[in-house]
């Protein structure tokens, strides 16, 4: 079994307002760097759709919760489900955002370093996005 690594950042914004941002499916694309360049859209069935640099996702939100759970799944173009689990978490005043970088069959230990990364980049821009509101 790989190693899982879980990539976080505290944000000095209440936890709440962090969970609201986060959750709100419109703002994924403002933050995420994999889905910057197309705004989701909302199809019947509770998925997203965007283009990205793969191809058509889908990207499927958890509920809107008092837990702050953000988990989502990712359909790739190929049609495979990754499921994210996301989390803010109260930190004092702050919220600690934790992402979990969960290795799919196949990735190198390059691959996983690259999401990591890419994770680590994406909460950077989501955290600098609410920390500069007034």
């Amino acid at each position: 079994m790989p190693d899982v690594p879980h990539v976080s950042t505290v944000v000095h914004r209440p936890w709440r307002r962090v969970y609201d941002y986060a959750a709100d499916p419109t703002n994924l694309p403002h933050w995420a760097a994999g889905l910057s360049s197309a705004a989701l859209v909302p199809a019947d069935d509770g998925w997203w759709t965007a283009t990205s640099p793969m191809g058509t996702v889908g990207v499927r939100f958890s509920e809107p919760n008092p837990f702050g759970v953000l988990d989502h799944v990712v359909r790739l173009p190929d049609g495979t489900e990754v499921l994210n689990p996301m989390r803010v978490v109260p930190w004092g005043g702050d919220a600690e955002v934790v992402f979990t970088v969960r290795p799919r069959a196949g990735m190198t230990d390059a691959d996983v370093e690259a999401d990591v990364a890419a994770v680590a980049a994406d909460l950077e821009t989501l955290r600098g996005i609410l920390e500069s509101e007034g």
